[in-house]
């Protein structure tokens, strides 16, 4: 199951309010993101800060969107895909080896 789905079964489950959770877990992502970013010195503890407070509002306007997008609104994602072809990009003779 992809993770946002896992999520929004649990937060479900656990009756986390669907627009509560349009704001928490792309706020989680992104903190996700920073401290990667911060643990990885290409930034410092500051600017990791001001760049989660400056994506706050866009998160806000992304959630209101979400409450009433359909599925061919959001799209979709497909990480493990996404890396699948990412490798195989790089593999040394890509003529049939996928």
């Amino acid at each position: 199951v992809a993770y946002p789905v896992a999520v929004g079964a649990a937060s479900a489950a656990h009756g986390i309010v669907l627009k509560d959770m349009l704001r928490v877990f792309p706020l989680a992502q992104i903190q996700n993101l920073v401290s990667a970013l911060i643990r990885l010195s290409v930034i410092g503890h500051t600017d990791g800060q001001r760049a989660i407070a400056a994506l706050i509002p866009a998160i806000g306007r992304i959630a209101l969107f979400a409450e009433t997008a359909t599925l061919d609104d959001v799209g979709g994602a497909a990480f493990q895909s996404d890396i699948g072809a990412l490798q195989h990009e790089t593999q040394y003779s890509r003529l049939f080896r996928s």
